[in-house]
C-alpha cells in the first residue's frame, strides 16, 4: 500500500480523471505521473460526455482530481464543468482545467463555473511534464482530500 507523501501514512492509491480528446497530452500526462513516487490510477474520456458516463455509472470509485480540457468535441469542457459543478454529488470533485488557450474569458468563464484551478499546458515538453506533476504534488500530496488519511 503506498504512503501519504505528506504524513507518511499508508493510504489508498489517487484516482484521476483526464478528459482530453488529445492523446498526445494524455500521454504526456500518463508519463509524468509515473515519474511520481505516488501510486494513481488513471482514467480517461476523450469528451465530457463520456466523462460524465464514467462519473455517474461506473463502478470505479469516484476520482480524487479530474484534468480538464476545454476544447473538446461533443461535450466541451465549460459545458462538462457547468454540469459536474450544478451536481451536488460531483461538486466535491476537484477540478484543473488543463488548457492551451490564454484567453482571459477562458479563464474567467472557467472560474465562473467552478473550476479549482486554471493551468495553461505549457508547449515545451519539459515544462509540461514539470507543470502536471506540480498540480500533482498540489492536490495529491499536499490537499487533503476525503478517503485519504
Amino acid at each position: 500500500m503506498p504512503t501519504s507523501p505528506s504524513t507518511g501514512s499508508v493510504s489508498r492509491p489517487f484516482d484521476l480523471l483526464v478528459v482530453d480528446d488529445d492523446s498526445g497530452d494524455v500521454l504526456l500526462i500518463e508519463e509524468a505521473l509515473a515519474d511520481r513516487h505516488i501510486s494513481h490510477r488513471l482514467h480517461t474520456a476523450g469528451d465530457g460526455i463520456d466523462a460524465l458516463r464514467f462519473l455517474r455509472e461506473s463502478d470505479q470509485r469516484r476520482p480524487d482530481l479530474i484534468l480538464l480540457d476545454l476544447n473538446m468535441p461533443r461535450m466541451n469542457g465549460r459545458e462538462f464543468l457547468a454540469e459536474v459543478k450544478s451536481d451536488p454529488d460531483l461538486r466535491p470533485i476537484p477540478i484543473v482545467v488543463l488548457s492551451t488557450s490564454t484567453i482571459d474569458e477562458d479563464v474567467a468563464a472557467s472560474y465562473a463555473l467552478r473550476a479549482n484551478a486554471y493551468v495553461t499546458k505549457p508547449v515545451d515538453f519539459d515544462d509540461f511534464i514539470s507543470t502536471v506533476q506540480c498540480i500533482d504534488n498540489f492536490y495529491l500530496g499536499t490537499v487533503r482530500l476525503p478517503g485519504h488519511s
